[in-house]
């Protein structure tokens, strides 16, 4: 039987403590321990994004942390963006330009979108083409999406 590591961190502003085998992901921790289920498991090897999370204002592919080193550190999800009564600028900015079809990939979209718009308040449609790169989308082209973070980074 494998031994399960104590971690402590915090998640979306909130002390969270878990056990984990010293091999799983923060995205198997995420969906299956503490029920964030937010973060999609797409490709699993970190090429398709939809599993993106903020770890300590950065952005990561969270298939490629493993849980246990998250001890101590910040994390922030998809359910930690909006607030309770409303949405955050940028999910409403996705849904007016219809940037979303099937939704597996859009929780990736608004994490890389919110982690770039941090960064870069008023980010060109080249730096945001270039930010979202390490996201795959199946369904839309990506213009809809560019469009979304255009214009919350407008709204912000």
């Amino acid at each position: 039987m494998a031994r399960k590591s104590h971690v402590q961190t915090t998640i979306n502003g909130e002390t969270v403590e878990f056990l984990c085998e010293s091999r799983q992901s923060l995205l198997e921790v995420l969906r299956d321990e503490l029920h964030l289920t937010g973060a999609k498991e797409g490709c699993n090897n970190g090429n398709c994004g939809a599993c993106s999370v903020i770890l300590d204002g950065r952005l990561v592919n969270s298939c490629l942390v493993l849980g246990v080193e998250t001890e101590g550190k910040s994390v922030e999800t998809i359910e930690g963006v909006a607030e309770p009564d409303k949405l955050h600028p940028i999910q409403d900015a996705f849904l007016e330009n219809a940037a979303l079809q099937c939704g597996i990939c859009t929780p990736g979209f608004i994490m890389s979108t919110k982690a770039l718009l941090d960064q870069n308040p008023n980010p060109t449609e080249h730096e945001i083409r270039y930010w979202l790169a390490g996201n795959l989308c199946r369904c839309t082209g990506y213009d809809k999406i560019v469009r979304a973070v255009q214009d919350a980074a407008e709204s912000m």
